[in-house]
């Protein structure tokens, strides 16, 4: 897929950021023209040359006899040099070919192509390429990988993600397809567990309740919990949020009960916060009453999303930041990126990335490629890939390109999505950063986004292949971030259902010279081993040739 003759490789070889920034350069003159056909021209002239002279030396040559000795010479041979001659012909194909697979497992290229193109390419009149490296991505690229300490396969809580009852089970009912994997909704238990409940639930007959409840695998026993819990306190928070996820069926009913939710989770809490310094039960418990009352909070804010209220759901984002600084494991931050960019605020998600985008701060694709739609909307309505090939990129488009290879290469998955190669389904309620979940999440929320700004997705389009050209190879390697995570597949397919198709990092393609060098070796053993078991058969099959030729 890396470098794969697609749509837009020759808009991606232009747009890339190696190409130079040069403004409107003049016109060509005569000369250089000229120039340029005659060196276009120089091997088809020295190829007629050539034959010109065989045909006027042909007879001081001898060329005729030549040829019938070499022909009498050939009929004479035995089978046993046909057979000597096809497996010497194998033997080198196959050394050839065994060089060639380690050559390009070792530099991700081809030895033939290579000495093509930087050796033979300039002696018929082609030019070498310049394939230089700008200096601020060296210099990134350092500063990152030596800051960059992210868990691998560390499986993150999607901070986007949907209403069981209201959304994740419409499509069950429509479809009969089950949304989500039984492993993600085990993970969701244990985010309920750790964060809805603490060692002092025993002192409230309700939390006991709740917490039972969020052990349960089924949906119809946690709602009776629920309710169960609710007859032995009215205001019972964590009860409201079981409900308000798993039993509305639509989102106006999910907000109705979030309220519910918040009116008792204020009461606890407040109460939580007098008695915090009594004990260390008495800490837990206000640790407890917190998560639950930021989670309540959150989640109104979502439902304000989605009911069309941004601005109100942008300030409740903005206050519960304020409110509850230290819990940076919700990522509200993207709840609140992809509401400002509902309203088209763009200099306010600016003001966000340039405080979450940080060296020192774990990266996500939600920070990448809005990072990148930023930059793309400044240029990407007047970018045209055939200008940019033409007079080379303004800095402005450099710093687009460039922003959009960062982002590919932190999430290679997301563009196929963005472009609709590949269809959606809804997220998962936990992701895998860099990998199919994370992009299936980012790009179920943010193509809206995307198809907003004109031009974006063309730009991106002509651009994205060429970010697997400039990470250095083997895969392994990294260029601006960290290694990409070889365990990263395992757990997409563990968080996606089994219905859809997991995206892998895309690797490079085998060059040609080693399907041509794999394809030459068999055929010359094939032949050897025909000539030895019939000799007879293949001489005579190699003097018909001969005579042919």
């Amino acid at each position: 897929m890396a470098d794969g003759d697609g749509p837009g490789v020759a808009a991606a070889a232009a747009a890339s950021p190696q190409a130079p920034a040069a403004g409107p350069s003049p016109p060509p003159g005569w000369r250089e023209r000229l120039r340029a056909g005659l060196v276009g021209t120089w091997a088809s002239l020295w190829f007629v040359v050539g034959l010109g002279l065989l045909y006027a030396l042909r007879v001081p040559l001898r060329l005729c006899e030549n040829v019938a000795a070499v022909t009498v010479f050939l009929n004479s041979l035995t089978s046993k040099f046909y057979v000597a001659l096809t497996g010497t012909c194998s033997l080198i194909s196959g050394l050839i070919f065994i060089f060639e697979w380690w050559y390009f497992h070792k530099h991700g290229t081809s030895f033939i192509e290579q000495v093509s193109v930087n050796h033979l390419r300039p002696l018929m009149g082609g030019t070498e390429r310049s394939m230089s490296e700008p200096a601020s991505l060296s210099s990134s690229r350092e500063s990152e990988n030596s800051r960059q300490n992210v868990s691998e396969c560390k499986v993150w809580r999607n901070p986007l993600n949907l209403f069981r009852g209201a959304e994740y089970r419409r499509l069950t009912w429509v479809t009969g397809k089950e949304p989500l994997t039984y492993y993600d909704m085990n993970l969701s238990a244990q985010d309920h567990q750790t964060f809805f409940t603490c060692d002092t639930d025993f002192l409230r007959p309700s939390d006991t309740v709740m917490q039972k409840a969020w052990r349960e695998r089924n949906p119809l026993s946690r709602i009776k919990a629920a309710y169960q819990a609710l007859e032995l306190n009215n205001d019972c928070a964590s009860a409201y949020i079981l409900l308000a996820e798993e039993e509305a069926t639509t989102i106006v009913d999910v907000e109705k009960l979030f309220k519910q939710a918040l009116k008792a989770g204020e009461t606890i809490y407040k109460r939580s916060q007098q008695c915090q310094h009594q004990s260390p039960q008495h800490e837990a418990q206000l640790r407890r009453d917190t998560n639950v009352l930021a989670y309540i909070k959150r989640r109104l804010a979502m439902c304000a999303r989605k009911l069309g209220r941004i601005r109100e759901a942008v300030k409740i984002m903005r206050d519960l930041m304020k409110e509850f600084p230290p819990l940076t494991m919700w990522n509200i931050h993207e709840n609140l990126l992809e509401s400002l960019l509902e309203l088209q605020a763009y200099a306010d998600v600016q003001a966000v990335l340039a405080k979450y985008d940080d060296i020192s701060l774990p990266k996500s694709a939600a920070i990448c490629y809005t990072a990148a739609l930023l930059k793309t909307r400044t240029v990407s309505d007047k970018f045209s890939p055939e200008t940019a090939s033409r007079r080379g990129l303004s800095t402005a488009e450099i710093n687009a390109v460039e922003a959009i290879h960062r982002a590919v290469e932190f999430n290679p998955h997301v563009p196929k999505y963005l472009l609709e190669m590949k269809s959606l389904i809804l997220p998962p309620e936990h992701i895998q950063k860099r990998g199919d979940s994370e992009a299936v999440a980012y790009a179920f929320f943010h193509l809206q986004h995307w198809k907003r700004i004109e031009g974006a997705l063309n730009l991106l389009q002509c651009t994205w292949e060429g970010t697997f050209r400039m990470i250095p190879y083997p895969l392994e390697k990294g260029h601006l971030f960290h290694p990409y995570p070889s365990c990263t597949e395992t757990a997409d397919k563990e968080l996606l259902p089994t219905f859809h198709q997991v995206s892998v990092y895309p690797k490079k393609e085998l060059p040609f010279f080693i399907y041509f060098t794999a394809g030459l070796c068999s055929s010359t053993a094939m032949i050897a081993l025909l000539t030895h078991q019939f000799p007879e058969i293949m001489g005579v099959f190699a003097k018909a040739v001969n005579h042919i030729w």
